[in-house]
């Protein structure tokens, strides 16, 4: 039984005559004949009446027929899937991003790339790496924003952009005198940090090993307070309850938006991370990937710079 069969049953049902029902389906009338005659032997039943004047269903043949229409109508249905699949940016495209990049980043590619791919819905969600990870390897995500290093198999990974660490620190602190920062200045600062979780938290503590998760009097710079968000630490700073350190973009953000707080770079080669787009191998709707990409790496992000 193929769908050209059902397909010459449905014409036949319809025409009620083998000619007309072979010109409409651009074959002879013999092969017409012979298909449904085979097709009625595969089934063990008369899907057709046969008279020299016209054609006829018999009743069993109009239950076949009916749900032969049924099973073409699916036919087709599948063609419009693949169809909508070649057309890569027309379906809902899962965004993932953990919490230190998405509320700085989202608001400034989201538009343009609705603006590029307008028929292309946007589900974004936040989250800590290790759950993403787990998310864009089951498929519940299609592509996540991750900062380095992130690897794992059958997973592509792209650099979008990199952006130095700051110190944000509020407006009357003795550092607003020093335009650079040097490690030692944050002996004895209480620096507040990130929960346990945050990727960005391992960063800032290998970049300053001296920093003590714990208020302990051996540490040359103490943690007092943790937050469990960029905007909580900002809040906090901005409170007079230490300072922090976050990425140049987040820093930026709290500084125009809180008139007490100020930003002062580290001397030197300043600590830095890499921002950075993953998404399985066997993705495919390359197109869509593609449009994300130039949507965020045409957006201005200050404080960051292009990998």
């Amino acid at each position: 039984m193929t769908l050209t069969e059902l397909r010459y049953i449905v014409t036949l049902a319809q025409c009620n005559h083998f000619g007309q029902a072979a010109d409409r389906c651009n074959v002879t009338q013999p092969t017409l004949s012979i298909a449904v005659k085979k097709l009625e032997g595969e089934l063990g039943v008369n899907i057709f009446e046969r008279s020299k004047s016209n054609v006829q269903l018999t009743p069993i043949g109009q239950q076949i027929v009916d749900q032969s229409r049924r099973v073409l109508e699916e036919a087709s249905t599948i063609k419009d899937i693949a169809k909508s699949g070649m057309n890569q940016l027309n379906t809902p495209l899962h965004v993932g991003a953990i919490f230190t990049i998405g509320p700085y980043l989202f608001p400034h590619f989201i538009p343009p790339l609705q603006k590029s791919t307008p028929n292309m819905p946007l589900i974004i969600e936040e989250s800590y790496t290790s759950t993403l990870r787990k998310r864009l390897k089951s498929g519940e995500v299609d592509v996540i924003l991750i900062s380095l290093p992130f690897s794992e198999p059958d997973i592509l990974v792209q650099p979008l952009y990199d952006e130095s660490f700051v110190l944000l620190i509020p407006k009357n602190h003795p550092l607003t005198t020093k335009k650079e920062i040097e490690q030692t200045d944050l002996d004895n600062e209480n620096v507040l940090m990130m929960g346990e979780g945050h990727c960005f938290r391992d960063q800032v503590i290998e970049a300053l090993p001296n920093i003590n998760r714990n208020d302990s009097p051996q540490a040359s710079i103490r943690t007092m307070t943790e937050g469990s968000s960029i905007e909580t630490l900002c809040h906090m700073v901005a409170s007079g309850l230490g300072i922090t350190v976050l990425p140049e973009s987040a820093a930026i953000g709290a500084r125009e938006r809180n008139s007490a707080l100020e930003t002062r770079p580290f001397a030197g080669l300043s600590p830095s991370r890499t921002t950075a787009l993953a998404w399985r191998t066997s993705f495919p709707r390359h197109k869509a990937v593609d449009a994300l990409r130039t949507a965020i790496l045409s957006s201005t992000l200050n404080g960051t710079t292009k990998s």
